[in-house]
């Protein structure tokens, strides 16, 4: 269904359009969720619990959520997703304008949107394949990137600030606009895109218990050694570096000497970097190949951790931060386009929401332990964690990526998920 020729095609410009405009609309809610909780609320438990509400989807449902993008229309659903975000955050936003929203109704519309948030997620990337020459998927994966980072960590953050001070209600109702444009957008994305491994129409599928379904990706994903290993490896590495950042607030104001402006500088120099490595990765990917894209970005992960550790330099730290940002990009243009070229169609919606679990786990242990480790160890223990974790992540995986086996997986083609995995290039040995 790619579309020919060297180019990313018409489709993928709509869906890189949807998915920039959905991310600034989040990107404002972001903002404008603790701004709200804390104007209404001065207890702690009831402002850090809209944290932990935004992330509980992730783990309810992402599993689930991938058999559903396996069994219908991947755009129709990315449709419907959207405009039932529509509707929540309509109704938040007037409850805000008549002074009638209370924090149990900012819960319920948080829970929503972050669950459609991850329907989406899964369809949008199972979708990719589909729209754009297999060859390009680096640059689309790229550019989506990109946006998404842009739009999200940088444009948001001041936009969704002012708007809140200028009205409460007003980045909820942009945001409810942005999920609006985007379900324009991705309906008008030419095409069926219902999960098929075999040209022509879809054989009537043999319906399975969910848990079977699921189930099935997630043994497709533990037999492939390349893509079990970043699975594996991105969760025990969001672990350490969520406990980084959920902490650095303090490190700003009590090592470097911050305020609040120089605090967010500090993310700023992130997103700058994923920017510029989410629209300059595949040039870097192509010049120096996965292999070595992924292996220099385990020692930037842990050159991060020693110099947010060690260092009192706030220049040091902002490049620190600024190369991470890099690496980010670099790191998921090569899982997700390995991801995209290896998985069976009819497994992208499972393998993908798998490894967005795994994520959203990793995500969710390192905002406990950052915190635990502080009050234990110190300020700076969550730090040295993440460096020594990092260094024995990078050792043991090191021979993992070796040239040949990339190369190999690059040039697979996807095996049925009923297949025997034993002759592939990257079944686990």
């Amino acid at each position: 269904m790619a579309d020919n020729g060297a180019g990313l095609g018409g489709r993928f410009g709509k869906l890189w359009a949807a998915a920039t405009t959905s991310a600034l609309g989040s990107g404002l809610a972001l903002v404008a969720t603790p701004l709200l909780v804390a104007a209404r609320t001065d207890d702690p438990l009831l402002v850090s619990a809209a944290a932990g509400v935004g992330w509980l989807p992730w783990l309810l449902f992402a599993l689930p959520g991938g058999v559903l993008v396996d069994r219908v229309d991947r755009r129709r659903l990315m449709v419907a997703v959207d405009w039932v975000r529509v509707a929540a955050l309509g109704v938040l936003a007037a409850a805000i304008a008549a002074g009638r929203a209370g924090i149990p109704l900012l819960y319920a519309v948080l829970f929503v949107v972050n669950t459609g948030e991850v329907v989406f997620r899964a369809a949008s990337q199972a979708m990719i394949p589909a729209v754009v020459p297999r060859e390009r998927l680096e640059r689309a994966n790229g550019l989506l990137a990109g946006g998404v980072t842009l739009m999200q960590q940088m444009v948001a953050g001041p936009l969704g600030g002012l708007l809140f001070v200028l009205s409460a209600a007003l980045p909820f109702l942009v945001n409810a606009a942005t999920y609006a444009a985007s379900a324009v957008l991705i309906g008008l994305v030419g095409g069926v895109y219902r999960a098929t491994s075999h040209p022509g129409p879809p054989a009537a599928p043999v319906r399975r218990s969910v848990v079977a379904e699921m189930a099935e990706g997630f043994r497709w994903l533990m037999r492939q050694r390349l893509l079990r290993t970043m699975a594996v490896l991105i969760g025990l590495l969001n672990v350490t570096l969520t406990a980084a950042t959920a902490v650095l607030v303090l490190l700003a104001s009590q090592r470097l000497h911050l305020g609040s402006v120089g605090y967010g500088l500090l993310f700023t120099c992130m997103a700058v970097g994923g920017v510029v490595g989410s629209v300059a990765g595949d040039r870097v990917v192509e010049l120096v190949t996965a292999t070595w894209t992924v292996r220099v970005g385990l020692l930037v992960e842990a050159g991060l951790h020693l110099a947010l550790a060690a260092s009192r330099d706030r220049y040091l730290i902002g490049f620190a931060l600024f190369a991470f940002g890099v690496h980010g990009g670099l790191w998921g243009i090569v899982a997700n386009s390995l991801r995209q070229r290896l998985t069976p169609p009819e497994l992208l919606g499972r393998v993908g929401s798998t490894n967005l679990f795994v994520v959203a786990g990793g995500n969710c242990l390192g905002a406990l332990l950052g915190g635990v480790l502080v009050d234990a160890f110190g300020l700076t223990a969550p730090y040295w964690v993440g460096f020594v974790v990092a260094l024995l992540v990078t050792a043991a995986t090191w021979r993992v990526f070796d040239r040949d086996t990339v190369a190999a997986a690059y040039a697979a083609r996807p095996e049925p998920a009923g297949a025997d995995p034993a002759g592939a290039p990257v079944a686990a040995g």
